[in-house]
């Protein structure tokens, strides 16, 4: 079993960790005491639902479980409660992580633990299954639409992406990044894990970038860094990003969905006078995280491209036929090779047994062309989904789920509009 990074951050003891709403700096060394105290709660390997919040105990949760070698599944606060029924059905975890206010749920537990705002509940399902050795994450990849779907990540998926996205963003210990999209989601998760990995300290918040609460805590825990999905910066521009004064901040990145040509370009322009950096990228749960990113350099030159494969990773496109398209300029699916490319889904309890069904490559299911230079641009995709507000949502779900309200329609659309 790849155990990943977790069990290495005691040597960052002295570094800040995390700084929450409150003002309140967590070191390393008082995030792990958290962390190791709530994860020894439980007496086995055994299935976690951590339900997220951007607080302190939820990132100590998770770190604590993940040490002590737990599957955890991360859920938005946010859930609908029948699709969450729906989900606990399914898998039948042995615990649930959740806010002190949610422990109130129609679910036959045992409350076990509590810690801060936070509360452990024990449950009373009564049915053996199988974890496999290597299996660390499940994460959803469809939103809110409350698919039982979920990607199955391994220690080696995590730590192989952490490392890569620190590498090409040169992440270090003096980087402070603050929270713009909930834990659960795997952009964010993404963003904690890179920064853990290198020492690094994140700014905790629930607030958005509407409220001006978010734009002090930039200022006052000197923030240098944000990622945000293609309908944040639409809120940036109206916003009027460019005419802030954020002397901070270092880089900003752009993932979970497509900035148009325009966007980027904008902001590319912004980013030079403000002498900072800005990444715009590409990737996929079922690749942990990252599959490309586009380097800061060519942010103008090169913007509507998703870049170039991640340190580690190798892109190619097929052609219907399955081979490997050699000229540039030329459409086909994106292929792609890496050893953050996930073990595959399970759809319930007894499919968490199951080993590498990938195998290190993933068919993007996205119709790609690449340039002269290597450089890769999306073009569509070959399967009905849509990227909303950065979740990729199954025009096909959508159908079923307004079916099952008695309703008839038909799904189409754009990214951000269905």
């Amino acid at each position: 079993m790849d155990i990943g990074f977790y069990d290495d951050l005691g040597k960052y003891s002295s570094n800040i960790a995390l700084i929450t709403e409150q003002s309140e700096q967590v070191s390393y060394k008082e995030l792990l005491g958290a962390a190791d105290n709530i994860g020894k709660q439980i007496k086995k390997r055994c299935l976690v639902f951590a339900i997220c919040k951007n607080s302190f105990e939820s990132v100590a949760g998770y770190i604590g479980f993940m040490r002590s070698r737990a599957v955890l599944a991360l859920i938005n606060d946010t859930i609908d409660n029948i699709l969450f029924a729906k989900l606990l059905e399914v898998y039948k975890p042995e615990y649930i992580y959740l806010p002190t206010e949610k422990s109130g749920l129609k679910i036959n537990c045992t409350i076990v633990h509590s810690y801060g705002s936070y509360t452990l509940l024990k449950t009373d399902y009564n049915i053996n299954y199988a974890l496999h050795d290597d299996l660390a994450l499940l994460l959803s990849t469809s939103g809110s639409t409350g698919s039982q779907k979920l990607v199955r990540q391994s220690y080696k998926n995590i730590y192989s992406n952490a490392n890569a996205i620190a590498q090409y963003l040169e992440i270090t210990n003096a980087d402070r990044s603050i929270t713009t999209m909930p834990m659960s989601y795997t952009y964010k998760l993404s963003i904690i894990n890179s920064h853990l990995l290198k020492g690094a300290s994140m700014i905790l918040t629930e607030a958005t970038l509407m409220e001006k609460c978010f734009w002090e805590m930039i200022k006052n825990c000197k923030a240098t860094t944000f990622g945000g999905v293609p309908y944040l910066y639409e809120m940036l521009k109206k916003l009027r990003f460019g005419q802030m004064n954020l002397p901070s901040l270092k880089y900003i990145t752009q993932a979970g969905g497509r900035l148009s040509r325009e966007l980027a370009v904008e902001f590319a322009d912004i980013c030079e006078q403000k002498n900072m950096r800005f990444f715009t990228m590409y990737g996929q749960t079922e690749a942990t995280a990252r599959m490309s990113y586009l380097p800061w350099e060519y942010a103008c030159k090169k913007a509507g491209s998703i870049g170039i494969a991640i340190p580690g990773g190798k892109f190619w496109l097929e052609d219907e036929n399955s081979n490997v398209i050699e000229e540039s300029d030329t459409l086909g699916e994106l292929v792609y090779q890496g050893e953050n490319v996930t073990l595959g889904y399970a759809e319930n309890c007894f499919d968490l047994c199951k080993g590498d069904e990938n195998r290190g490559v993933l068919r993007t299911g996205d119709v790609a062309k690449w340039d002269t230079d290597g450089f890769y641009y999306i073009v569509g995709r070959k399967k009905r989904f849509l990227k909303m507000f950065g979740h990729r949502v199954s025009l096909d779900e959508v159908e079923q789920l307004i079916r099952t309200a008695g309703y008839d329609c038909a799904c189409a659309g754009t990214d951000d509009s269905l």
